[in-house]
């Protein structure tokens, strides 16, 4: 059976940084333009959770070409929204060049992701739809990029998401990501366990607590514009896994120390999901 995959392979997102009150009269204004997001989840708070393993070599490249504020980069992840054994997960490749955003994704099998993260050569039964010739091309994409880097599963990244869309098609979208956290990837643990999603979740400072995403492809609605100047927001480089690593501090040669360096401030939304 065909996986139906409504993700938008190149898009343009401005981010900001905004509070609860801010957020609160965000939504009231595209409550007009957009509709609440297919998955979202009325017990949640109409959001969903959202789980991604960061790929990055032993020089952490992806996590300095951020960093720098490289305008050419690209990002390695292996998404996931629940640790449901039979679920699938999405390897996704995520370019930048200039403001433009283009990603790819390849949804594979679980039992999969701890051989292609390690290096195992892509197969078409590693994923969901072995007959979809786009997704293995973005499967071999991803491998490639991650042996040019001779990379690894990092950090777990995790938060909540209220997401809006035009109510025909996913060419405009607004999002809310809440509760950001960042955990320890161990690619030597089961897969059961290396994927749960009750753990010790690092929550790092962020300003305002609320990131907002406007995406769009072609050219900026003018009712975003409008949004823009109402709400007097200000874009800004706001980049979750580089946020998460910093709480938790990177070690020499690329690896992490388990020893935190902020104090832990426990929320129970992320492991109740």
């Amino acid at each position: 059976m065909p996986f139906n995959d409504h993700m938008q392979r190149n898009r343009f997102e401005l981010k900001y940084l905004i509070d609860e009150r801010c957020a609160r009269g965000v939504r009231d204004f595209i409550r007009s333009h957009l509709v609440h997001d297919r998955f979202a989840r009325a017990e949640l708070g109409w959001a969903y959770p959202i789980y991604s393993i960061y790929v990055d070599g032993p020089s952490l490249d992806c996590f300095n070409a951020t960093l720098c504020g490289h305008k050419n980069r690209f990002k390695l992840r292996a998404r996931y929204y629940d640790d449901k054994p039979n679920s699938p997960i999405f390897l996704e490749t995520k370019r930048r060049v200039n403001d433009i955003i283009l990603k790819d994704r390849a949804p594979v099998w679980r039992k999969s992701l701890q051989p292609l993260l390690a290096g195992a050569m892509p197969r078409r039964h590693d994923l969901v739809d072995p007959t979809d010739p786009e997704s293995f091309s973005s499967l071999q994409q991803f491998c490639h990029l991650r042996h040019s880097i001779c990379g690894s599963g990092r950090t777990i990244v995790a938060y909540m998401r209220e997401a809006w869309n035009a109510a025909d098609n996913d060419d405009i979208r607004v999002t809310f990501d809440r509760h950001i956290a960042g955990s320890w990837f161990h690619d030597s643990h089961a897969a059961h366990q290396a994927l749960r999603i009750d753990r010790n979740w690092v929550y790092p400072p962020i300003d305002g607590e609320v990131v907002l995403e406007l995406k769009f492809t072609g050219r900026f609605p003018l009712w975003m514009q409008d949004l823009v100047g109402a709400f007097d927001l200000y874009r800004v480089c706001m980049a979750k896994y580089v946020n998460c690593v910093m709480a938790m501090g990177p070690a020499s040669a690329g690896r992490w120390r388990e020893r935190r360096t902020v104090p832990e401030r426990r929320r129970p939304l992320m492991g109740a999901v």
